[in-house]
């Protein structure tokens, strides 16, 4: 790998000519620059009128804070529009090289793989980030030079440092999308990996904005910068300009995908005792590092639940809680819970709920995965938290209402968040000489050897220990 990358001082010179060239090429095509014109200048000033406008209108019904959360929205907005060209110029920087049969002659060049990839990083962040800066700054200057609008240096700071992290990770996942697709419409159709998840970002950062939450996007600045970091090691990793140049058609052959993730899943065994044991004796070990973070994770969670509860106090009637005990077990059994109808549909949701974790974690490195399985901790955490509050012992109610099932449903939860989490990394650090498509088969096939031979045996017997057992013991603890 250090050969690959080159001497650090090496790396970006090397890098930057690739950089130069393409940043001049697209400042010589038209079809660039009147979009990025456009962006900047004409949309900042659109922003200006509608923030105007909006003020205007809230003035009307004395409701200023809605213009207040309005511009600094609209700031945001203004920065994004124009970094969303990076995407295309992205997407187009290895495909359309192959379509203008200009690829050959650029890899023959004897800069590394590492300077040929980061020089086509920047070379599509650079243009539509100057961009987006100089929209901002048209966007703040037409609102002091109308409304006498200033913006304070700590949300400006967010928000260019939002922009960036956007640009850096559209531009990151973009690039390694080109590398790996055989034409410009192929990379295009996948980009929607990448527009769907930003999008949904953007929404999240225009609600944040909006209950006035900004201490939280400094979180979000953090989490694009780690993600950028992770896509830029991912494509440096998969990039081969000989592979690359031998790359052809893509043709889904399923024969092969499924000999691939049956020969994974079997994992050599010739019976379900050989496969137990493998399971046991590889698959099992491979996942300590990430059981550990999956420790750790629902630990914060628990803790995290525990601070809010102050925060957000529930109202608890302590005559109600006392009179809990007895109306267990009979609520339960007038609800069918205590029965196999009550087990079934228990298990049905816990199995439910770690499928979308794993959905959500395989497109999101396994983040989304995490935090789906810390909610029910941190739930937990925050009754505490306000069982306490309300004067009971809420390590009594844990041990009877949440202890008896959570023995195998928390060790579930940690083998489910591990598996999901080496799942949702499997495209960023391959084994030597396999493929992506390979790596991540092979991660798909160890997942469901641990979901399926030691995940659900634990959400089975956590589902009957729930319905058949959790009830009697929480009537007996809290009946006295």
């Amino acid at each position: 790998m250090e050969a690959a990358l080159g001497p650090p001082r090496a790396l970006l010179p090397g890098a930057w000519i690739i950089a130069r060239r393409e940043i001049r090429d697209q400042l010589r095509d038209w079809r660039i620059l009147v979009p990025i014109i456009l962006l900047t200048l004409f949309f900042p000033m659109l922003m200006n009128i509608t923030a105007q406008q909006a003020m205007d209108f809230v003035a009307r019904y004395d409701a200023p804070i809605i213009a207040e959360r309005l511009v600094p929205f609209l700031l945001l907005i203004v920065g994004f529009f124009p970094i969303s060209i990076s995407l295309v110029i992205a997407l187009e920087s290895f495909a359309g090289e192959r379509e203008r049969l200009s690829l050959e002659p650029l890899l023959a060049t004897p800069l590394s793989d590492a300077q040929l990839y980061l020089g086509k990083v920047a070379a599509s962040l650079v243009p539509p980030l100057g961009a987006a800066y100089l929209g901002i700054a048209v966007y703040l200057f037409g609102l002091w030079y109308q409304v006498g609008w200033t913006a304070p240096a700590p949300l400006l700071v967010q928000v260019l440092l939002l922009t960036t992290a956007q640009a850096v990770v559209m531009v990151s996942g973009a690039v390694v999308i080109s590398s790996q697709a055989t034409s410009v419409r192929a990379a295009n159709l996948l980009a929607s990996f990448i527009i769907v998840p930003v999008s949904e970002l953007i929404i999240g950062e225009s609600m944040i904005m909006f209950w006035g939450r900004y201490t939280v996007l400094w979180f979000i600045v953090v989490a694009l910068f780690l993600i950028a970091a992770v896509l830029t090691r991912m494509g440096l990793h998969l990039f081969n300009r000989e592979e690359l140049l031998g790359r052809e058609l893509d043709v889904l052959d399923l024969r092969w995908v499924w000999r691939t993730l049956w020969s994974a899943f079997r994992g050599g065994a010739n019976s379900l005792g050989e496969w137990y044991a493998g399971v046991l004796r590889r698959s099992l070990p491979g996942l300590r590092p990430a059981v550990l973070l999956m420790v750790l994770a629902l630990a914060a969670a628990y803790i995290v639940g525990l601070r809010l509860a102050p925060s957000y106090v529930l109202p608890l009637d302590p005559s109600n809680l006392e009179s809990l005990s007895d109306s267990i077990g009979p609520q339960l059994q007038e609800f069918g819970m205590m029965s196999a109808q009550g087990w079934l549909w228990i298990l049905r949701n816990n199995v439910t709920a770690l499928a979308l974790a794993a959905l959500g974690g395989v497109f999101t490195f396994g983040v989304a995965g995490v935090i789906l399985l810390m909610a029910p901790i941190g739930i937990t955490g925050y009754l505490a938290g306000n069982l306490a509050l309300a004067g009971q012992n809420a390590g009594l109610y844990l041990a009877g209402l949440v202890l008896p099932h959570a023995t195998l449903e928390v060790p579930a939860a940690l083998l489910a968040g591990a598996a999901i989490l080496r799942l949702g990394m499997a495209g960023v650090s391959l084994p030597r000489g396999a493929s992506m498509g390979e790596s991540w088969l092979k991660a798909v096939a160890e997942w469901a050897r641990i979901g399926l031979g030691l995940v659900l045996p634990l959400l089975i017997g956590a589902s009957l220990l729930e319905v058949f057992v959790t009830p009697r013991i929480a009537a007996w603890l809290l009946g006295g």
